[in-house]
């Protein structure tokens, strides 16, 4: 059974995406939300903070929430999605730089932790937001995993891929973010026009029992983009 936060959440994601609520308009406030779905305060903070958090709306000091605009692109910290699922309603497009499987580069098998001997995917993918070129994200898997990636869900959404046609049980990653100056790599590949740096998060994401089965460095052209999460206070005791 669907939790009621999560109705509330599709109900007005819907509304966002089909421009019945347009950028920069104001949601309905907590308590009208409250009486329109018959839901407590908790379950309509809740919806619209994971609403926050997925780049939908942004929440003023007031407390007053609207869309969000679409000149940055919100990357949730504590969330797994894939690329597909975090552009919901935005043009996007990703194209297969390089697909292929290799072993022995010393620093993925090292952040990999697999022997040299063992074999990997590596997948360079360029993503495309409202027609520019502004990811580069390199996917390394061992086989030991999967066995094959289709250039098909390469292009598509690996997660879907590898949850729902392989079984495998994501459970959780941990995520490392930096800034470096570009590379010939970057210029090459990204549409940097004067940007001279790039935001790099690194992600090790582990399969339910703690298996590390992928590692991702995802550069990012730094104007587009910014990074969220929410932290909690400790209640004292």
């Amino acid at each position: 059974m669907e939790s009621k936060y999560i109705k509330l959440y599709n109900s007005l994601l819907e509304q966002i995406e089909k421009k019945e609520l347009q950028v920069g308009d104001k949601l309905p406030s907590e308590k009208e939300l409250m009486e329109k779905y018959n839901m407590s305060r908790d379950t309509v903070r809740k919806a619209l903070n994971m609403l926050v958090q997925d780049g939908h709306i942004e929440k003023s000091k007031g407390k007053v929430a609207t869309v969000a605009g679409k000149n940055q692109f919100n990357f949730p910290i504590s969330k797994i999605k894939s690329f597909k699922e975090l552009h919901v309603g935005v043009e996007n497009s990703t194209h297969v730089e390089n697909l292929e499987i290799v072993k022995g580069e010393k620093e993925i098998i090292k952040k990999l932790g697999i022997g040299k001997e063992e074999e990997y995917f590596k997948l360079v993918r360029i993503r495309k937001i409202e027609g520019e070129r502004i990811i580069i994200d390199k996917d390394y898997i061992p086989r030991k995993f999967v066995n094959n990636i289709p250039l098909k869900v390469a292009k598509d959404s690996l997660y879907d891929y590898f949850e729902n046609e392989l079984g495998l049980k994501i459970s959780y990653c941990t995520k490392e973010i930096t800034v470096h100056k570009i590379t010939d790599e970057d210029r090459e590949l990204l549409d940097m026009k004067d940007f001279n740096m790039v935001v790099v998060v690194k992600s090790f994401t582990y399969l339910e029992g703690g298996h590390l089965f992928q590692y991702t460095e995802a550069r990012h052209r730094p104007d587009k983009f910014k990074f969220i999460d929410y932290a909690y206070r400790e209640k004292r005791r």
